[in-house]
């Protein structure tokens, strides 16, 4: 019982704190007054005997909506993200290996994860310690999971995510079988609109027109071997908006000892 109580006379000190932060906030934006959080913070714990600090995204959810425009904007993490208007999502395919090493027998040397690096569970072109890799893994690379949890996370942080632009990373994505192509894209544009999709076509509709997040473009990363016509008609297909092609080197020495697997003129080919 002691505890039961002692929890509760916890949670309402928190409670406590987050509200004069908040009203110190409010006075000092209507005084026109710059004011350090972290000092803020700690006044407010000491005063309510709370023995860890309150996150900041437990304060921007406290906010009352006729102050959220007011102390949002001075609450906001690295504002610079979407201060174009466009909250970028990166998210990565499963784990899979370079398409090229069934018939050169080798990896490419600049990719350090896959499969078979010591990495183990991250996609071929990263480690799995990059933050996009850490989210990818811990949604166990569901496209569905990367993209809420990630709004979840800007949103907390005081960011507008109304316009979307994913960012498909994790190796060559137009590799990977059609289907698995084709669902994972669904499902980075079911996250937005709330839509179960029977299609590609459908899942675009949708999440274009979705009332509260819409996706207004999509990058892919690919290779110059796979960024040919027939696969930038299906990129297309997807709502791809724009590419980033790795191309590497122009060298034919370079590409063929860096086990790239495909030779100049794709390259060139890619972006004729």
């Amino acid at each position: 019982n002691n505890s039961v109580i002692q929890n509760k006379n916890d949670i309402e000190n928190r409670i406590k704190a987050i509200s004069l932060i908040i009203k110190e906030l409010k006075i000092a934006s209507e005084k026109n007054v710059n004011i350090n959080l972290n000092i803020l913070k700690n006044k407010a714990c000491k005063k309510y005997n709370v023995s860890c600090p309150p996150k900041l995204t437990d304060i921007i959810a406290a906010v009352p909506d006729d102050l959220k425009k007011i102390l949002i904007p001075k609450l906001k993490v690295k504002p610079c993200r979407t201060a174009s208007g466009i909250a970028i999502i990166a998210v990565m395919s499963k784990p899979h290996r370079c398409p090229h090493i069934y018939y050169t027998g080798h990896i490419c040397v600049y990719c350090p994860g896959g499969p078979d690096s010591d990495f183990e569970y991250s996609s071929q072109s990263y480690t799995g310690y990059e933050p996009t890799s850490m989210r990818a893994i811990r949604a166990r690379y569901d496209p569905h999971m990367q993209v809420r949890s990630r709004i979840d996370q800007l949103e907390g942080l005081g960011h507008n995510v109304e316009k979307i632009e994913f960012i498909l990373m994790g190796g060559t994505f137009m590799s990977l079988d059609r289907e698995y192509r084709d669902k994972f894209i669904s499902g980075l544009h079911d996250a937005l609109s709330g839509y179960n999709s029977k299609s590609i076509k459908e899942s675009i509709f949708f999440s274009e027109r979705s009332m509260y997040y819409r996706c207004i473009g999509l990058t892919i990363e690919t290779r110059p071997d796979y960024c040919q016509v027939k696969h930038l008609r299906e990129m297309l297909s997807y709502g791809c908006t724009r590419l980033e092609i790795g191309i590497q080197s122009i060298y034919e020495d370079v590409a063929l000892d860096t086990n790239r697997g495909h030779t100049v003129s794709a390259a060139c080919e890619s972006i004729k």
